[in-house]
């Protein structure tokens, strides 16, 4: 499986993106997908993630509200929609898929990883 992330850029804080992370390959059977970020300096933390079959999100607190992880199953794609973006949500987010039962949080529960896309929010 191959994860491919973009959507990235730089943005004003408040203001809004769209990352996506397409999936190829012909044994793609996530259990979940999941986004992680990670800034310079800091741990990969996780933020957000989706059961494929049901559609299920689950949210970090930090995110909870101003984030909407959503997916395509047609299109093998897993969105994440970010508004009113902050400074701090600056980093490189990662897509992940888990084969796992399960809907975790921590990255060691993943098996595939995308590249990772830049998201700079200015002040």
């Amino acid at each position: 499986v191959q994860l491919q992330a973009s959507g990235g850029g730089l943005v004003q804080a408040g203001g809004s993106l769209r990352l996506s992370c397409a999936a190829s390959g012909r044994t793609f059977s996530p259990y979940a997908m999941g986004w992680f970020r990670q800034a310079p300096g800091k741990e990969r933390e996780w933020i957000a993630a989706i059961r494929w079959s049901t559609g299920t999100t689950y949210y970090a607190d930090s995110v909870k509200g101003r984030v909407a992880i959503s997916r395509d199953n047609a299109k093998n794609t897993v969105y994440l929609q970010m508004n009113s973006l902050k400074p701090e949500d600056t980093a490189v987010y990662y897509c992940a898929l888990s084969s796992s039962i399960g809907v975790f949080t921590t990255a060691n529960k993943y098996n595939y990883w995308g590249q990772g896309t830049q998201v700079t929010v200015s002040s």
